[in-house]
């Protein structure tokens, strides 16, 4: 799996592509952080750093930002 740096500087993707990318690592990571919480698994497996990456990420590109929260998880 890509992280969000590779696909920020992957010349070949033009912005819309390198956000759509993010977005889908961020549902992911969102996905995987929600089982470690309700699986009672180690939270501190860097789940949120690399929420907090993607989320930097889709900044630099001046997307949409999607609501953030214990709503999305």
């Amino acid at each position: 799996m890509r992280d969000a740096k590779d696909i920020l500087s992957d010349n070949s993707l033009d912005r819309t592509v390198k956000i759509e990318k993010l977005r889908e690592l961020l549902s992911e990571a969102r996905g995987l952080q929600r089982a470690a919480t309700e699986g009672g698994m180690d939270n501190e497996d860097g789940s949120t750093r690399t929420l907090r990456d993607i989320e930097l990420a889709l900044e630099q590109l001046n997307a949409d930002m999607p609501e953030t929260g214990a709503a999305t998880l």
